[in-house]
């Protein structure tokens, strides 16, 4: 058995969240759940967001044909990106937004690390939908 780490070998574990007018909302549970979710699942117009500068979870906004996120929609995925980061019980949290074609994985990167380009940056306050 190889000691070497084979990526993307398992189904990654995900929360979903579904915002009104029928959004979903994917953030991974771990590093190599955040690398399958960011690098092989998203498309490349969906929205993708990160607390700034804390460990977290990657999150994705799938995006909808013929429509675009409102900005109450993108500040709630933003929401739920602070939330699954260790800035949970912060008040109001930086998060890094952008399409997830900008999000690229270097070589030989440590597993949930990326690099984005084009970002916005959205101040929110963590939180998490209720059903």
């Amino acid at each position: 058995m190889s000691s070497g780490t084979r990526p993307f070998n398992h189904a990654p574990r995900l929360h979903e969240y579904r915002l009104p007018d029928d959004w979903i909302v994917l953030a991974g549970r771990s590093d190599a759940d955040n690398d399958i979710l960011s690098i092989k699942l998203a498309a490349p117009n969906d929205w993708w967001f990160h607390v700034r500068g804390t460990p977290g979870s990657h999150v994705v906004l799938k995006a909808r044909p013929g429509r675009e996120p409102d900005r109450g929609t993108l500040r709630q995925a933003a929401a739920i990106a602070a939330y699954h980061s260790k800035a949970k019980n912060a008040g109001v949290v930086p998060v890094a937004c952008t399409q997830a074609r900008y999000v690229t994985k270097p070589r030989g990167a440590k597993p949930g690390t990326v690099q984005i380009r084009k970002e916005t940056i959205i101040k929110v306050r963590p939180g998490v939908p209720h059903s």
